[in-house]
This record gives C-alpha cells, sequence and structure tokens, in this order.
C-alpha cells in the first residue's frame, strides 16, 4: 500500500468533516426531540449481534447487506447490523413486555456490504420511530404524520407521498394458489412493471388471474385508483377489496391531518414485501430521485421473538437529508481567549463555559488569530478586570 492510498477508505464508506457533522448532529436531536413530543421513547441497539438473532424474520434482502464475521471468543458467527428496525422489534417483543401501545425511536450508524442505489453511501445513519402494539389504521396514520412532521422539522419540502399495500398482491396470491417460485417471479415483474412478463408466466386460461395482476401495474395514480380497482379487480376475493378499502381509510385519515401533501397510489408497490404486511409508504422531495423517507405495516416480525405484535414504523438516512440541504452555517459564536497565565483569566474561562459560552484558548506560538476560528469576540484585560469585547 503506498502512501496516498494510505488514506484512502473503502468504495462507499466516507467520513464527516465538521460543518456536515455538526449539521448532522442538530439535526438528529431536532428530529429525536419530535418524536420525544409525540411520546416516542428513545432506545439505542448494539452495532454488532449474533448473526442469527439480527436476521431472524428479515428476509433475504437484509442478509445479503449484512456483513458478516467470526466472534473470536465464541466462534459464532455476528452480523454488522444492517438496518435497526428488527433490533428495536426484539426489544419491544422480548425486553419491554408492555401489554398496551408502545413507541419507540432510534438514531444511528448501519453498515451495508452494497449501497442501495448507485453511488450511495454504504454506512449511512438511520433515524426513525416505531409504533406497536396497535393493528388499527390510526397507528398508521400516526407513523406516517409523523415522517412528515420529521421531513418538515429538516426544511424539507414533500412533492409526493406514495401509498401502497402489500395485503392486496398476498391475497391474490392465495385466491390462485401460486406457487413459491412463481410468486417471486411475478414479484419481480410487478417491480419492473412488465405486463408481457406477466402475461407468459400466467397461463391465457387464467383469464381472470392474468388480468388483475396485470392491473396491479396500472392501477396506479390518485384517488380515482380506488373505483378503477372495483372494475379491474372485480373478480378478487373479498380480502383483496378489504386491504383496498384499508388504504383508502387511511388516505381519508390523512387528508384530515395532512391536506397539504399530494398523494399517489401504485398497487403494485411491494416495497419491503418479504416483512411487510399491510400499508407501504414513501415520501419523494425536490432532487432526490429516490424516496428520503419510507416504511410501513410489518405485523409479523414480533412473532419470532416469541411475542407476536402489530407494528407500523419508518426511517430515513440522516446523510441523504443533510445532502439536500443549504451548506450549513453554525449559530455558535466563539470567544478567543489570550495564552495568558493568569488565576482572574481561568475563573473567567471557566465561568463562560460554564454559561454555555463557547470560549477558545489561544495556545503559545500558535499560527491563527480569532477570526481564523470563528471568534466574533474576545477576552481582553481593561482596568485589572478581564472583559468580552467584540473583535476587531
Amino acid at each position: 500500500m503506498t502512501e496516498t492510498e494510505r488514506w484512502l477508505l473503502p468504495e462507499g464508506i466516507d467520513e464527516l468533516l465538521p460543518e456536515q457533522a455538526e449539521q448532522i448532529e442538530f439535526l438528529r436531536r431536532s428530529i429525536l426531540k419530535l418524536y420525544q413530543r409525540w411520546g416516542y421513547r428513545y432506545v439505542m441497539t448494539p452495532m454488532l449481534e449474533h448473526l442469527d438473532s439480527l436476521l431472524v424474520g428479515t428476509g433475504n434482502d437484509l442478509a445479503q447487506s449484512t456483513f458478516k464475521l467470526t466472534d473470536e471468543m465464541t466462534g459464532r458467527l455476528l452480523g454488522v447490523r444492517a438496518d435497526i428496525t428488527p433490533q428495536v422489534s426484539r426489544i419491544d417483543a422480548h425486553r419491554l413486555q408492555q401489554e398496551g401501545p408502545s413507541r419507540l425511536c432510534y438514531a444511528g450508524p448501519v453498515l451495508l456490504t452494497r449501497p442501495r442505489e448507485l453511488g450511495g453511501s454504504r454506512n449511512p445513519i438511520q433515524i426513525g420511530a416505531e409504533l406497536y402494539g396497535h393493528g388499527g389504521i390510526e397507528s398508521d396514520i400516526e407513523v406516517v404524520e409523523l415522517m412528515l412532521s420529521s421531513l418538515k422539522r429538516a426544511d424539507l419540502s414533500v412533492n409526493s407521498l406514495d401509498l401502497g399495500h402489500v395485503g392486496i398482491f398476498r391475497e391474490l396470491i392465495k385466491q390462485f394458489n401460486i406457487n413459491q417460485s412463481l410468486e417471486a417471479k411475478l414479484f419481480d415483474a410487478l417491480q419492473r412493471k412488465a405486463k408481457s412478463d406477466i402475461q407468459e408466466l400466467l397461463p391465457a386460461e387464467s383469464a381472470n388471474c392474468q388480468e388483475m395482476f396485470v392491473a396491479l401495474i396500472e392501477l396506479n395514480g390518485e384517488e380515482e385508483v380506488f373505483e378503477q380497482a372495483k372494475t379491474r379487480l372485480a373478480h378478487a376475493n373479498q380480502s383483496v377489496f378489504d386491504a383496498i378499502q384499508e388504504l383508502d381509510d387511511i388516505y381519508q385519515g390523512l387528508k384530515k391531518r395532512c391536506p397539504e401533501v399530494a398523494v399517489h397510489f401504485d398497487l403494485a408497490e411491494l416495497r419491503g414485501y418479504q416483512y411487510h404486511t399491510g400499508l407501504v409508504f414513501a415520501a419523494y422531495v425536490p432532487g432526490y430521485w429516490q424516496a428520503i423517507a419510507q416504511g410501513g405495516r410489518y405485523n409479523e416480525v414480533g412473532r419470532v421473538f416469541g411475542r407476536a405484535r402489530s407494528a407500523t414504523g419508518y426511517s430515513m438516512d440522516l446523510r441523504a437529508v443533510c445532502e439536500l440541504l443549504p451548506p450549513y452555517q453554525s449559530s455558535t459564536t466563539n470567544i478567543f481567549a489570550p495564552a495568558e497565565d493568569d488565576p482572574e483569566l481561568e475563573e473567567k474561562i471557566h465561568a463562560l463555559r460554564d454559561a454555555g459560552e463557547s470560549v477558545i484558548r489561544e495556545l503559545p506560538g500558535q499560527i491563527g488569530d480569532a477570526e481564523s476560528y470563528n471568534c466574533n469576540r474576545v477576552l481582553v484585560k481593561q482596568n485589572n478586570q478581564w472583559q468580552i469585547k467584540n473583535r476587531e
């Protein structure tokens, strides 16, 4: 390795310089404060866990994103967390043992084997909130509203809120007794909006089946989707219509609480299909081509921890959020103290710091003055007293 290469980080892994780190930390504290005001309690989860505990019930997507290593103490396989949500689910199911609804939130770095999008980070900083123990649409509405409030707190304007419901696809799979192999192929075709592939996968003699899965691709847009679905999915079982009605009810609730947000529906949206069980949602903002925040309902995750609990939640990457914001300007103004050995100066510096001021002390022979360190004030001795003066 050359001297130059020693400074290089692995591809997709980056570090934060002071301005970036301060901006992310400021935003992290601000959003966590918002969560607290909604009644969400903060939890901290470990970066490293036994792999079988970390991945249980989460599906192949997360398994492929997780770095794996061997524990030198036990020989067991460990994993570095690629998503904090399953860890928080375990806390609710196994550690808290709360009977009623519980609201939990978190913030911390995760590590991915591959970035989620081309050129993206492999060490995002995930922040999110989860609501456990309530299966009604009211908790879905609350979490979506909280997500939108978080983005507003970050001064981001949501230009589209996308809503879907994985239950529609799941119930059609059950209705036509589609096996696991074909289900995976249909899932892939739906994500690619590949109408011809669906028609090839489903034989022509199953006309109703073929037509309805094709319809899922085309049932997207504004609220007229609900009326169109009644016709296009007319031969579906009642459970399919129950899922569609649930999606409509959630939308009606959101209209009352967030009337300013434009909502888009996509009945082929199967984000997080391997663990989501109902509503899925994503927020889009100008200047970012992927969802800036996303989530959904995932009622079955807690079951693998020995206690099935209804659950809904969302998360977003603070790094991605901050990339969309103007350059950070710290509101902190510093005071510059001279490099003098004076007990009264020592006392003054301690008193100012205890009062919440930032005091930077000059070091003997240093290069750089008060201006270099963003100090708009200086400590000077006048009439035998140390006083704060504006920098000249």
